[in-house]
Formats: C-alpha cells, sequence, structure tokens
C-alpha cells in the first residue's frame, strides 16, 4: 500500500517519476491566469492565520462546508473569527475524501508549511497554530510564498479602468517575479442592465480622457486603455462568457443600440447579442494588433442563487456549469476573425466537459503555421480543475491536437497558496506520459524528447508563447 501524499503521489510507474522528479518538478511557474490582488503583492500582504489565508475569498472551499451542513457565517460571516471558519473547514475536511480539495488541502499544507499531517478536527489546533507562526515570518509573506513555490510571472485580471499602480510600481521597484496585467474589458459589453453600463461607461470616459458619447466613442477609450495595459506589460487578455457571440451586425445597426443603451433604454435579447457580437470583434481586432494572445472561459451560469446572490454578491460559490451549444458560433467568431486576417493567438477554455473533443478539434481548424500552438485547447478550467478534469482535457488534446505544444497549467486563483495545482498538474501529466511508455504505447527510446516535452509544457512553451 502506497503512502498517501508522498514523494511519488500519483505517479504509477518508474517512467513517471522520472519525468516528473527529472523535468517537471523543478521548473519555474509560470501563472498566466490567475486571480491575485496585485495590491497585496505590492504591500506584500502578512496574513494574520491560516484562517485568514486559506479562507478569505475561497468559494471552492465555501460550497463545500455549505454542502456539509456548516451554516454561512462560518463561511462569509463578517463576526466570525478566523479560528472558528477554520475549525469549521478542518471538520469539514475529512468528508471532502475525493474531491479535489481534499488533495489541494494536503498538497499545501505539505509544500507550504512541511505539514504531513492530515487536517481533522483532532490535528486543526495544532496546525493552526504551527501555520499562524510560521505566517508571521518574512518568507510566508505573499512574496515569499511566490518566491518559494519558484513563480517567475504571473497575470492578474484587471479591468480596463482599473489603473495598475500596484503593477507598476512592482515593475518600477524591480521586484524580480513579473506581475502583469491582463485585459479583461467584459464590463464594457455588458450592456443588459443600462444603468450599470452607462455608469462604467462614464467611469472609462474618466479614466480615459475620452468623453464617450457614440459608440466610436466607447472604442476610441477603450483602445486608449488598450495602449495603457499594453505599456504596463500586458500580453494576454481574457473574457469570461456564458457563450460565443456571432451574430451579423452593421456599423448603423450597432450605433443604433449603443445610443439607446446609453439613452437608458433596455435593449431586446437580439440587440444584447448584437452588441456583444460587435466588442468580441472590437476587442480581437485590438489584440491582434499588439500580438497578444486572447484567452475565452466560458460555459458557467452564474449567481443561480438569487438569494444568497442578494445576501453575497458574486463570486461567493453559486456558479455552476452551463450546456450553450457553442459549435456554429464558435466557429463564425474564429472565422470572421480569420478572414480579416486578425486572429490573434487563442485560448479556449470550455467548463462543461462535453465540449472537450469539440474544442480540440475546433483549435486545429485555425492553426496556420504562424506560431506553434497559435490556437490552444485550455487547461481544465474551474470545475474542470481536478485529475479527472485535467486527464480527460489532456487526452482529448493529445489525440485530437498536439499535447507537445501544450501551453500548460495556471491556477486561476486567489489564493498565493494554490501554486501547488501546478504541482499536481506536473504529476497527472507525468503519470499519462510515463504509463505510455511503460505500456508500450511510446517508445522508451524516445524518453529524451519526452522529458524535454514535459518541460517545454510546464514552462517553455508558456514563456514562449506569450513572449515573457
Amino acid at each position: 500500500m502506497k503512502k498517501f501524499l508522498d514523494d511519488d503521489f500519483l505517479l504509477q510507474t518508474e517512467t513517471a517519476r522520472q519525468l516528473y522528479h527529472k523535468h517537471a518538478e523543478n521548473q519555474p511557474v509560470i501563472d498566466y491566469h490567475c486571480h491575485l490582488d496585485p495590491k497585496q503583492i505590492y504591500q506584500n500582504r502578512r496574513f494574520d492565520n491560516l484562517g485568514q489565508l486559506w479562507l478569505e475569498g475561497d468559494h471552492y472551499k465555501w460550497r463545500a462546508m455549505r454542502a456539509n451542513g456548516v451554516d454561512e457565517r462560518f463561511c462569509t460571516g463578517k463576526d466570525t473569527s478566523d479560528w472558528e471558519k477554520f475549525e469549521k473547514w478542518a471538520e469539514t475536511v475529512p468528508y471532502t475524501m475525493r474531491n479535489p480539495l481534499y488533495h489541494w488541502t494536503h498538497l499545501e499544507l505539505k509544500t507550504a508549511f512541511d505539514i504531513t499531517k492530515i487536517l481533522n478536527p483532532d490535528t486543526a489546533k495544532e496546525i493552526f497554530d504551527e501555520c499562524t507562526a510560521k505566517l508571521h515570518t518574512p518568507e510566508f509573506s505573499a512574496r515569499g510564498l511566490m518566491k518559494k513555490y519558484r513563480v517567475e510571472t504571473v497575470c492578474t485580471t484587471d479591468d480596463p479602468v482599473d489603473s495598475l499602480e500596484h503593477h507598476l510600481a512592482l515593475r518600477d521597484e524591480g521586484f524580480e517575479i513579473k506581475v502583469l496585467p491582463t485585459w479583461r474589458p467584459d464590463k464594457a459589453m455588458a450592456v443588459e442592465l443600462p444603468s450599470d453600463f452607462r455608469t462604467y461607461v462614464e467611469k472609462l470616459s474618466q479614466v480615459s480622457g475620452i468623453t464617450v458619447r457614440r459608440f466610436d466613442d466607447l472604442i476610441a477609450a477603450l483602445r486608449n486603455r488598450h495602449d495603457f495595459f499594453a505599456a504596463a506589460g500586458c500580453k494576454l487578455s481574457d473574457h469570461g462568457i456564458e457563450e460565443f457571440y456571432a451574430d451579423d451586425y452593421t456599423r448603423a445597426e450597432i450605433d443604433a443600440i449603443f445610443n439607446k443603451v446609453y439613452g437608458g433604454a433596455t435593449l431586446s435579447y437580439e440587440e444584447v447579442i448584437r452588441f456583444k457580437s460587435a466588442m468580441l470583434v472590437e476587442f480581437a481586432v485590438m489584440d491582434w494588433e499588439k500580438g497578444w494572445t486572447q484567452q475565452f472561459h466560458y460555459g458557467a451560469i452564474r449567481n443561480n442563487n438569487t438569494r444568497l446572490f442578494n445576501q453575497l454578491g458574486p463570486d461567493a460559490g453559486f456558479d455552476s456549469i452551463g450546456d450553450f451549444t457553442v459549435a456554429k458560433n464558435l466557429s463564425k467568431f474564429l472565422d470572421r476573425l480569420d478572414r480579416m486576417n486578425k486572429l490573434s493567438k487563442t485560448i479556449l477554455y470550455n467548463l462543461n466537459p462535453r465540449d472537450n473533443e469539440l474544442v480540440a478539434t475546433m483549435v486545429g481548424n485555425f492553426q496556420d503555421g504562424s506560431v506553434a500552438g497559435k490556437m490552444q485547447f485550455g487547461s481544465g478550467w474551474w470545475f474542470l480543475d481536478q485529475k479527472n478534469g485535467m486527464t480527460d482535457q489532456l487526452n482529448a488534446l493529445s489525440t485530437l491536437g498536439l499535447l507537445s505544444r501544450f501551453a500548460g497549467m495556471l491556477t486561476d486563483s486567489r489564493s498565493f497558496l494554490s501554486y501547488p495545482r501546478h504541482e499536481y498538474f506536473r504529476r497527472i501529466l507525468c503519470n499519462l506520459l510515463g504509463n505510455d511508455v511503460e505500456n508500450g504505447e511510446l517508445p522508451a527510446g524516445e524518453l529524451p524528447f519526452i522529458g524535454k516535452m514535459v518541460e517545454n509544457i510546464c514552462y517553455r512553451n508558456a514563456k514562449h508563447l506569450f513572449n515573457f
């Protein structure tokens, strides 16, 4: 019987172990999509205790705790202490077996704090106190944790109206880890609520210095901010969408729709989709002009629980997998850009696993030989960011595309303790390839090439694709 979470965790064969320990384990981390707060990095935040570090804003854990019968005040309550919340999380952990949270929890304890005890109610106080004591030392600050995990570059997620002041301050300071912004312009096409849209446009007008009264003004203001992001080191955009929008439209129609919604009128469903279709193209062209990589995270149904959304707001653990029909609109969107000769490097992340083969084959339609891996089937995202989800994504990509050109893993996280997800992915990748060699499905004589491929997927492919 193997020991839980030993050095060969998830590595089932000798070849898998060789690939991981020789080629994957010590590669630097490029975390090209995350939700870390750049202010916390700049201020080098020191966390008061493990409960604060682990449970603050972590909707993955909140979902598990609610499912385990834990009252909401121990998840998001303002008047509940960090210890009380942590104690409830420790009570929940044993019930998360076979959920990725069980693996992630103990990987984080082991890799960050050198703790191999199993977290449960009996060990909770001891683990809390030991980790909290370490968190009071400099090497366990926000920056210290990033250095501990050999992070080389992180890309945060930022709105066009953001000041990027902390990114710029970190750059000017000469912080050795690159902290780069990512352009996330979702609010600039969120026309479902006219009053919110107008408020956003007025803020955009203010920060860009461009008075927005027409659609052309809106695009000019966004271009101004796009240039500002580029000057701050931005290399990627990101779009969180339910589905792809690819309706036909004319500029006159979009002008009229903008005037209507900016004036406070509610749009029809058809007008909303038409406007979003136009905006996706405008954003894509901006990215192509600068050589950025555009990312699309699609397929989530958000804020399903109206009562708790009204109470807690977004990103509190009430989102789930959607079943949107995507192929025709995705094809039409990419083809429209390709016909314009303005299709930038692109990463597609699906949330519904039924779309794995769909996305893997779709990206192949638009590879053009200009850049190796120009079109990417992105890593398992959100609910698919776990052993089965990663394995299925790797298998679909392998059989229908080129695994060797894959840009690899990311955390998609708000936590400074999430970097072991890169380790988790690397172990799964090496196990798949190692098993293939041991089963005679890949030649053992090609192990040097396979080892180099592992290194590329874990690190170099992303570094080259994004020009870091």
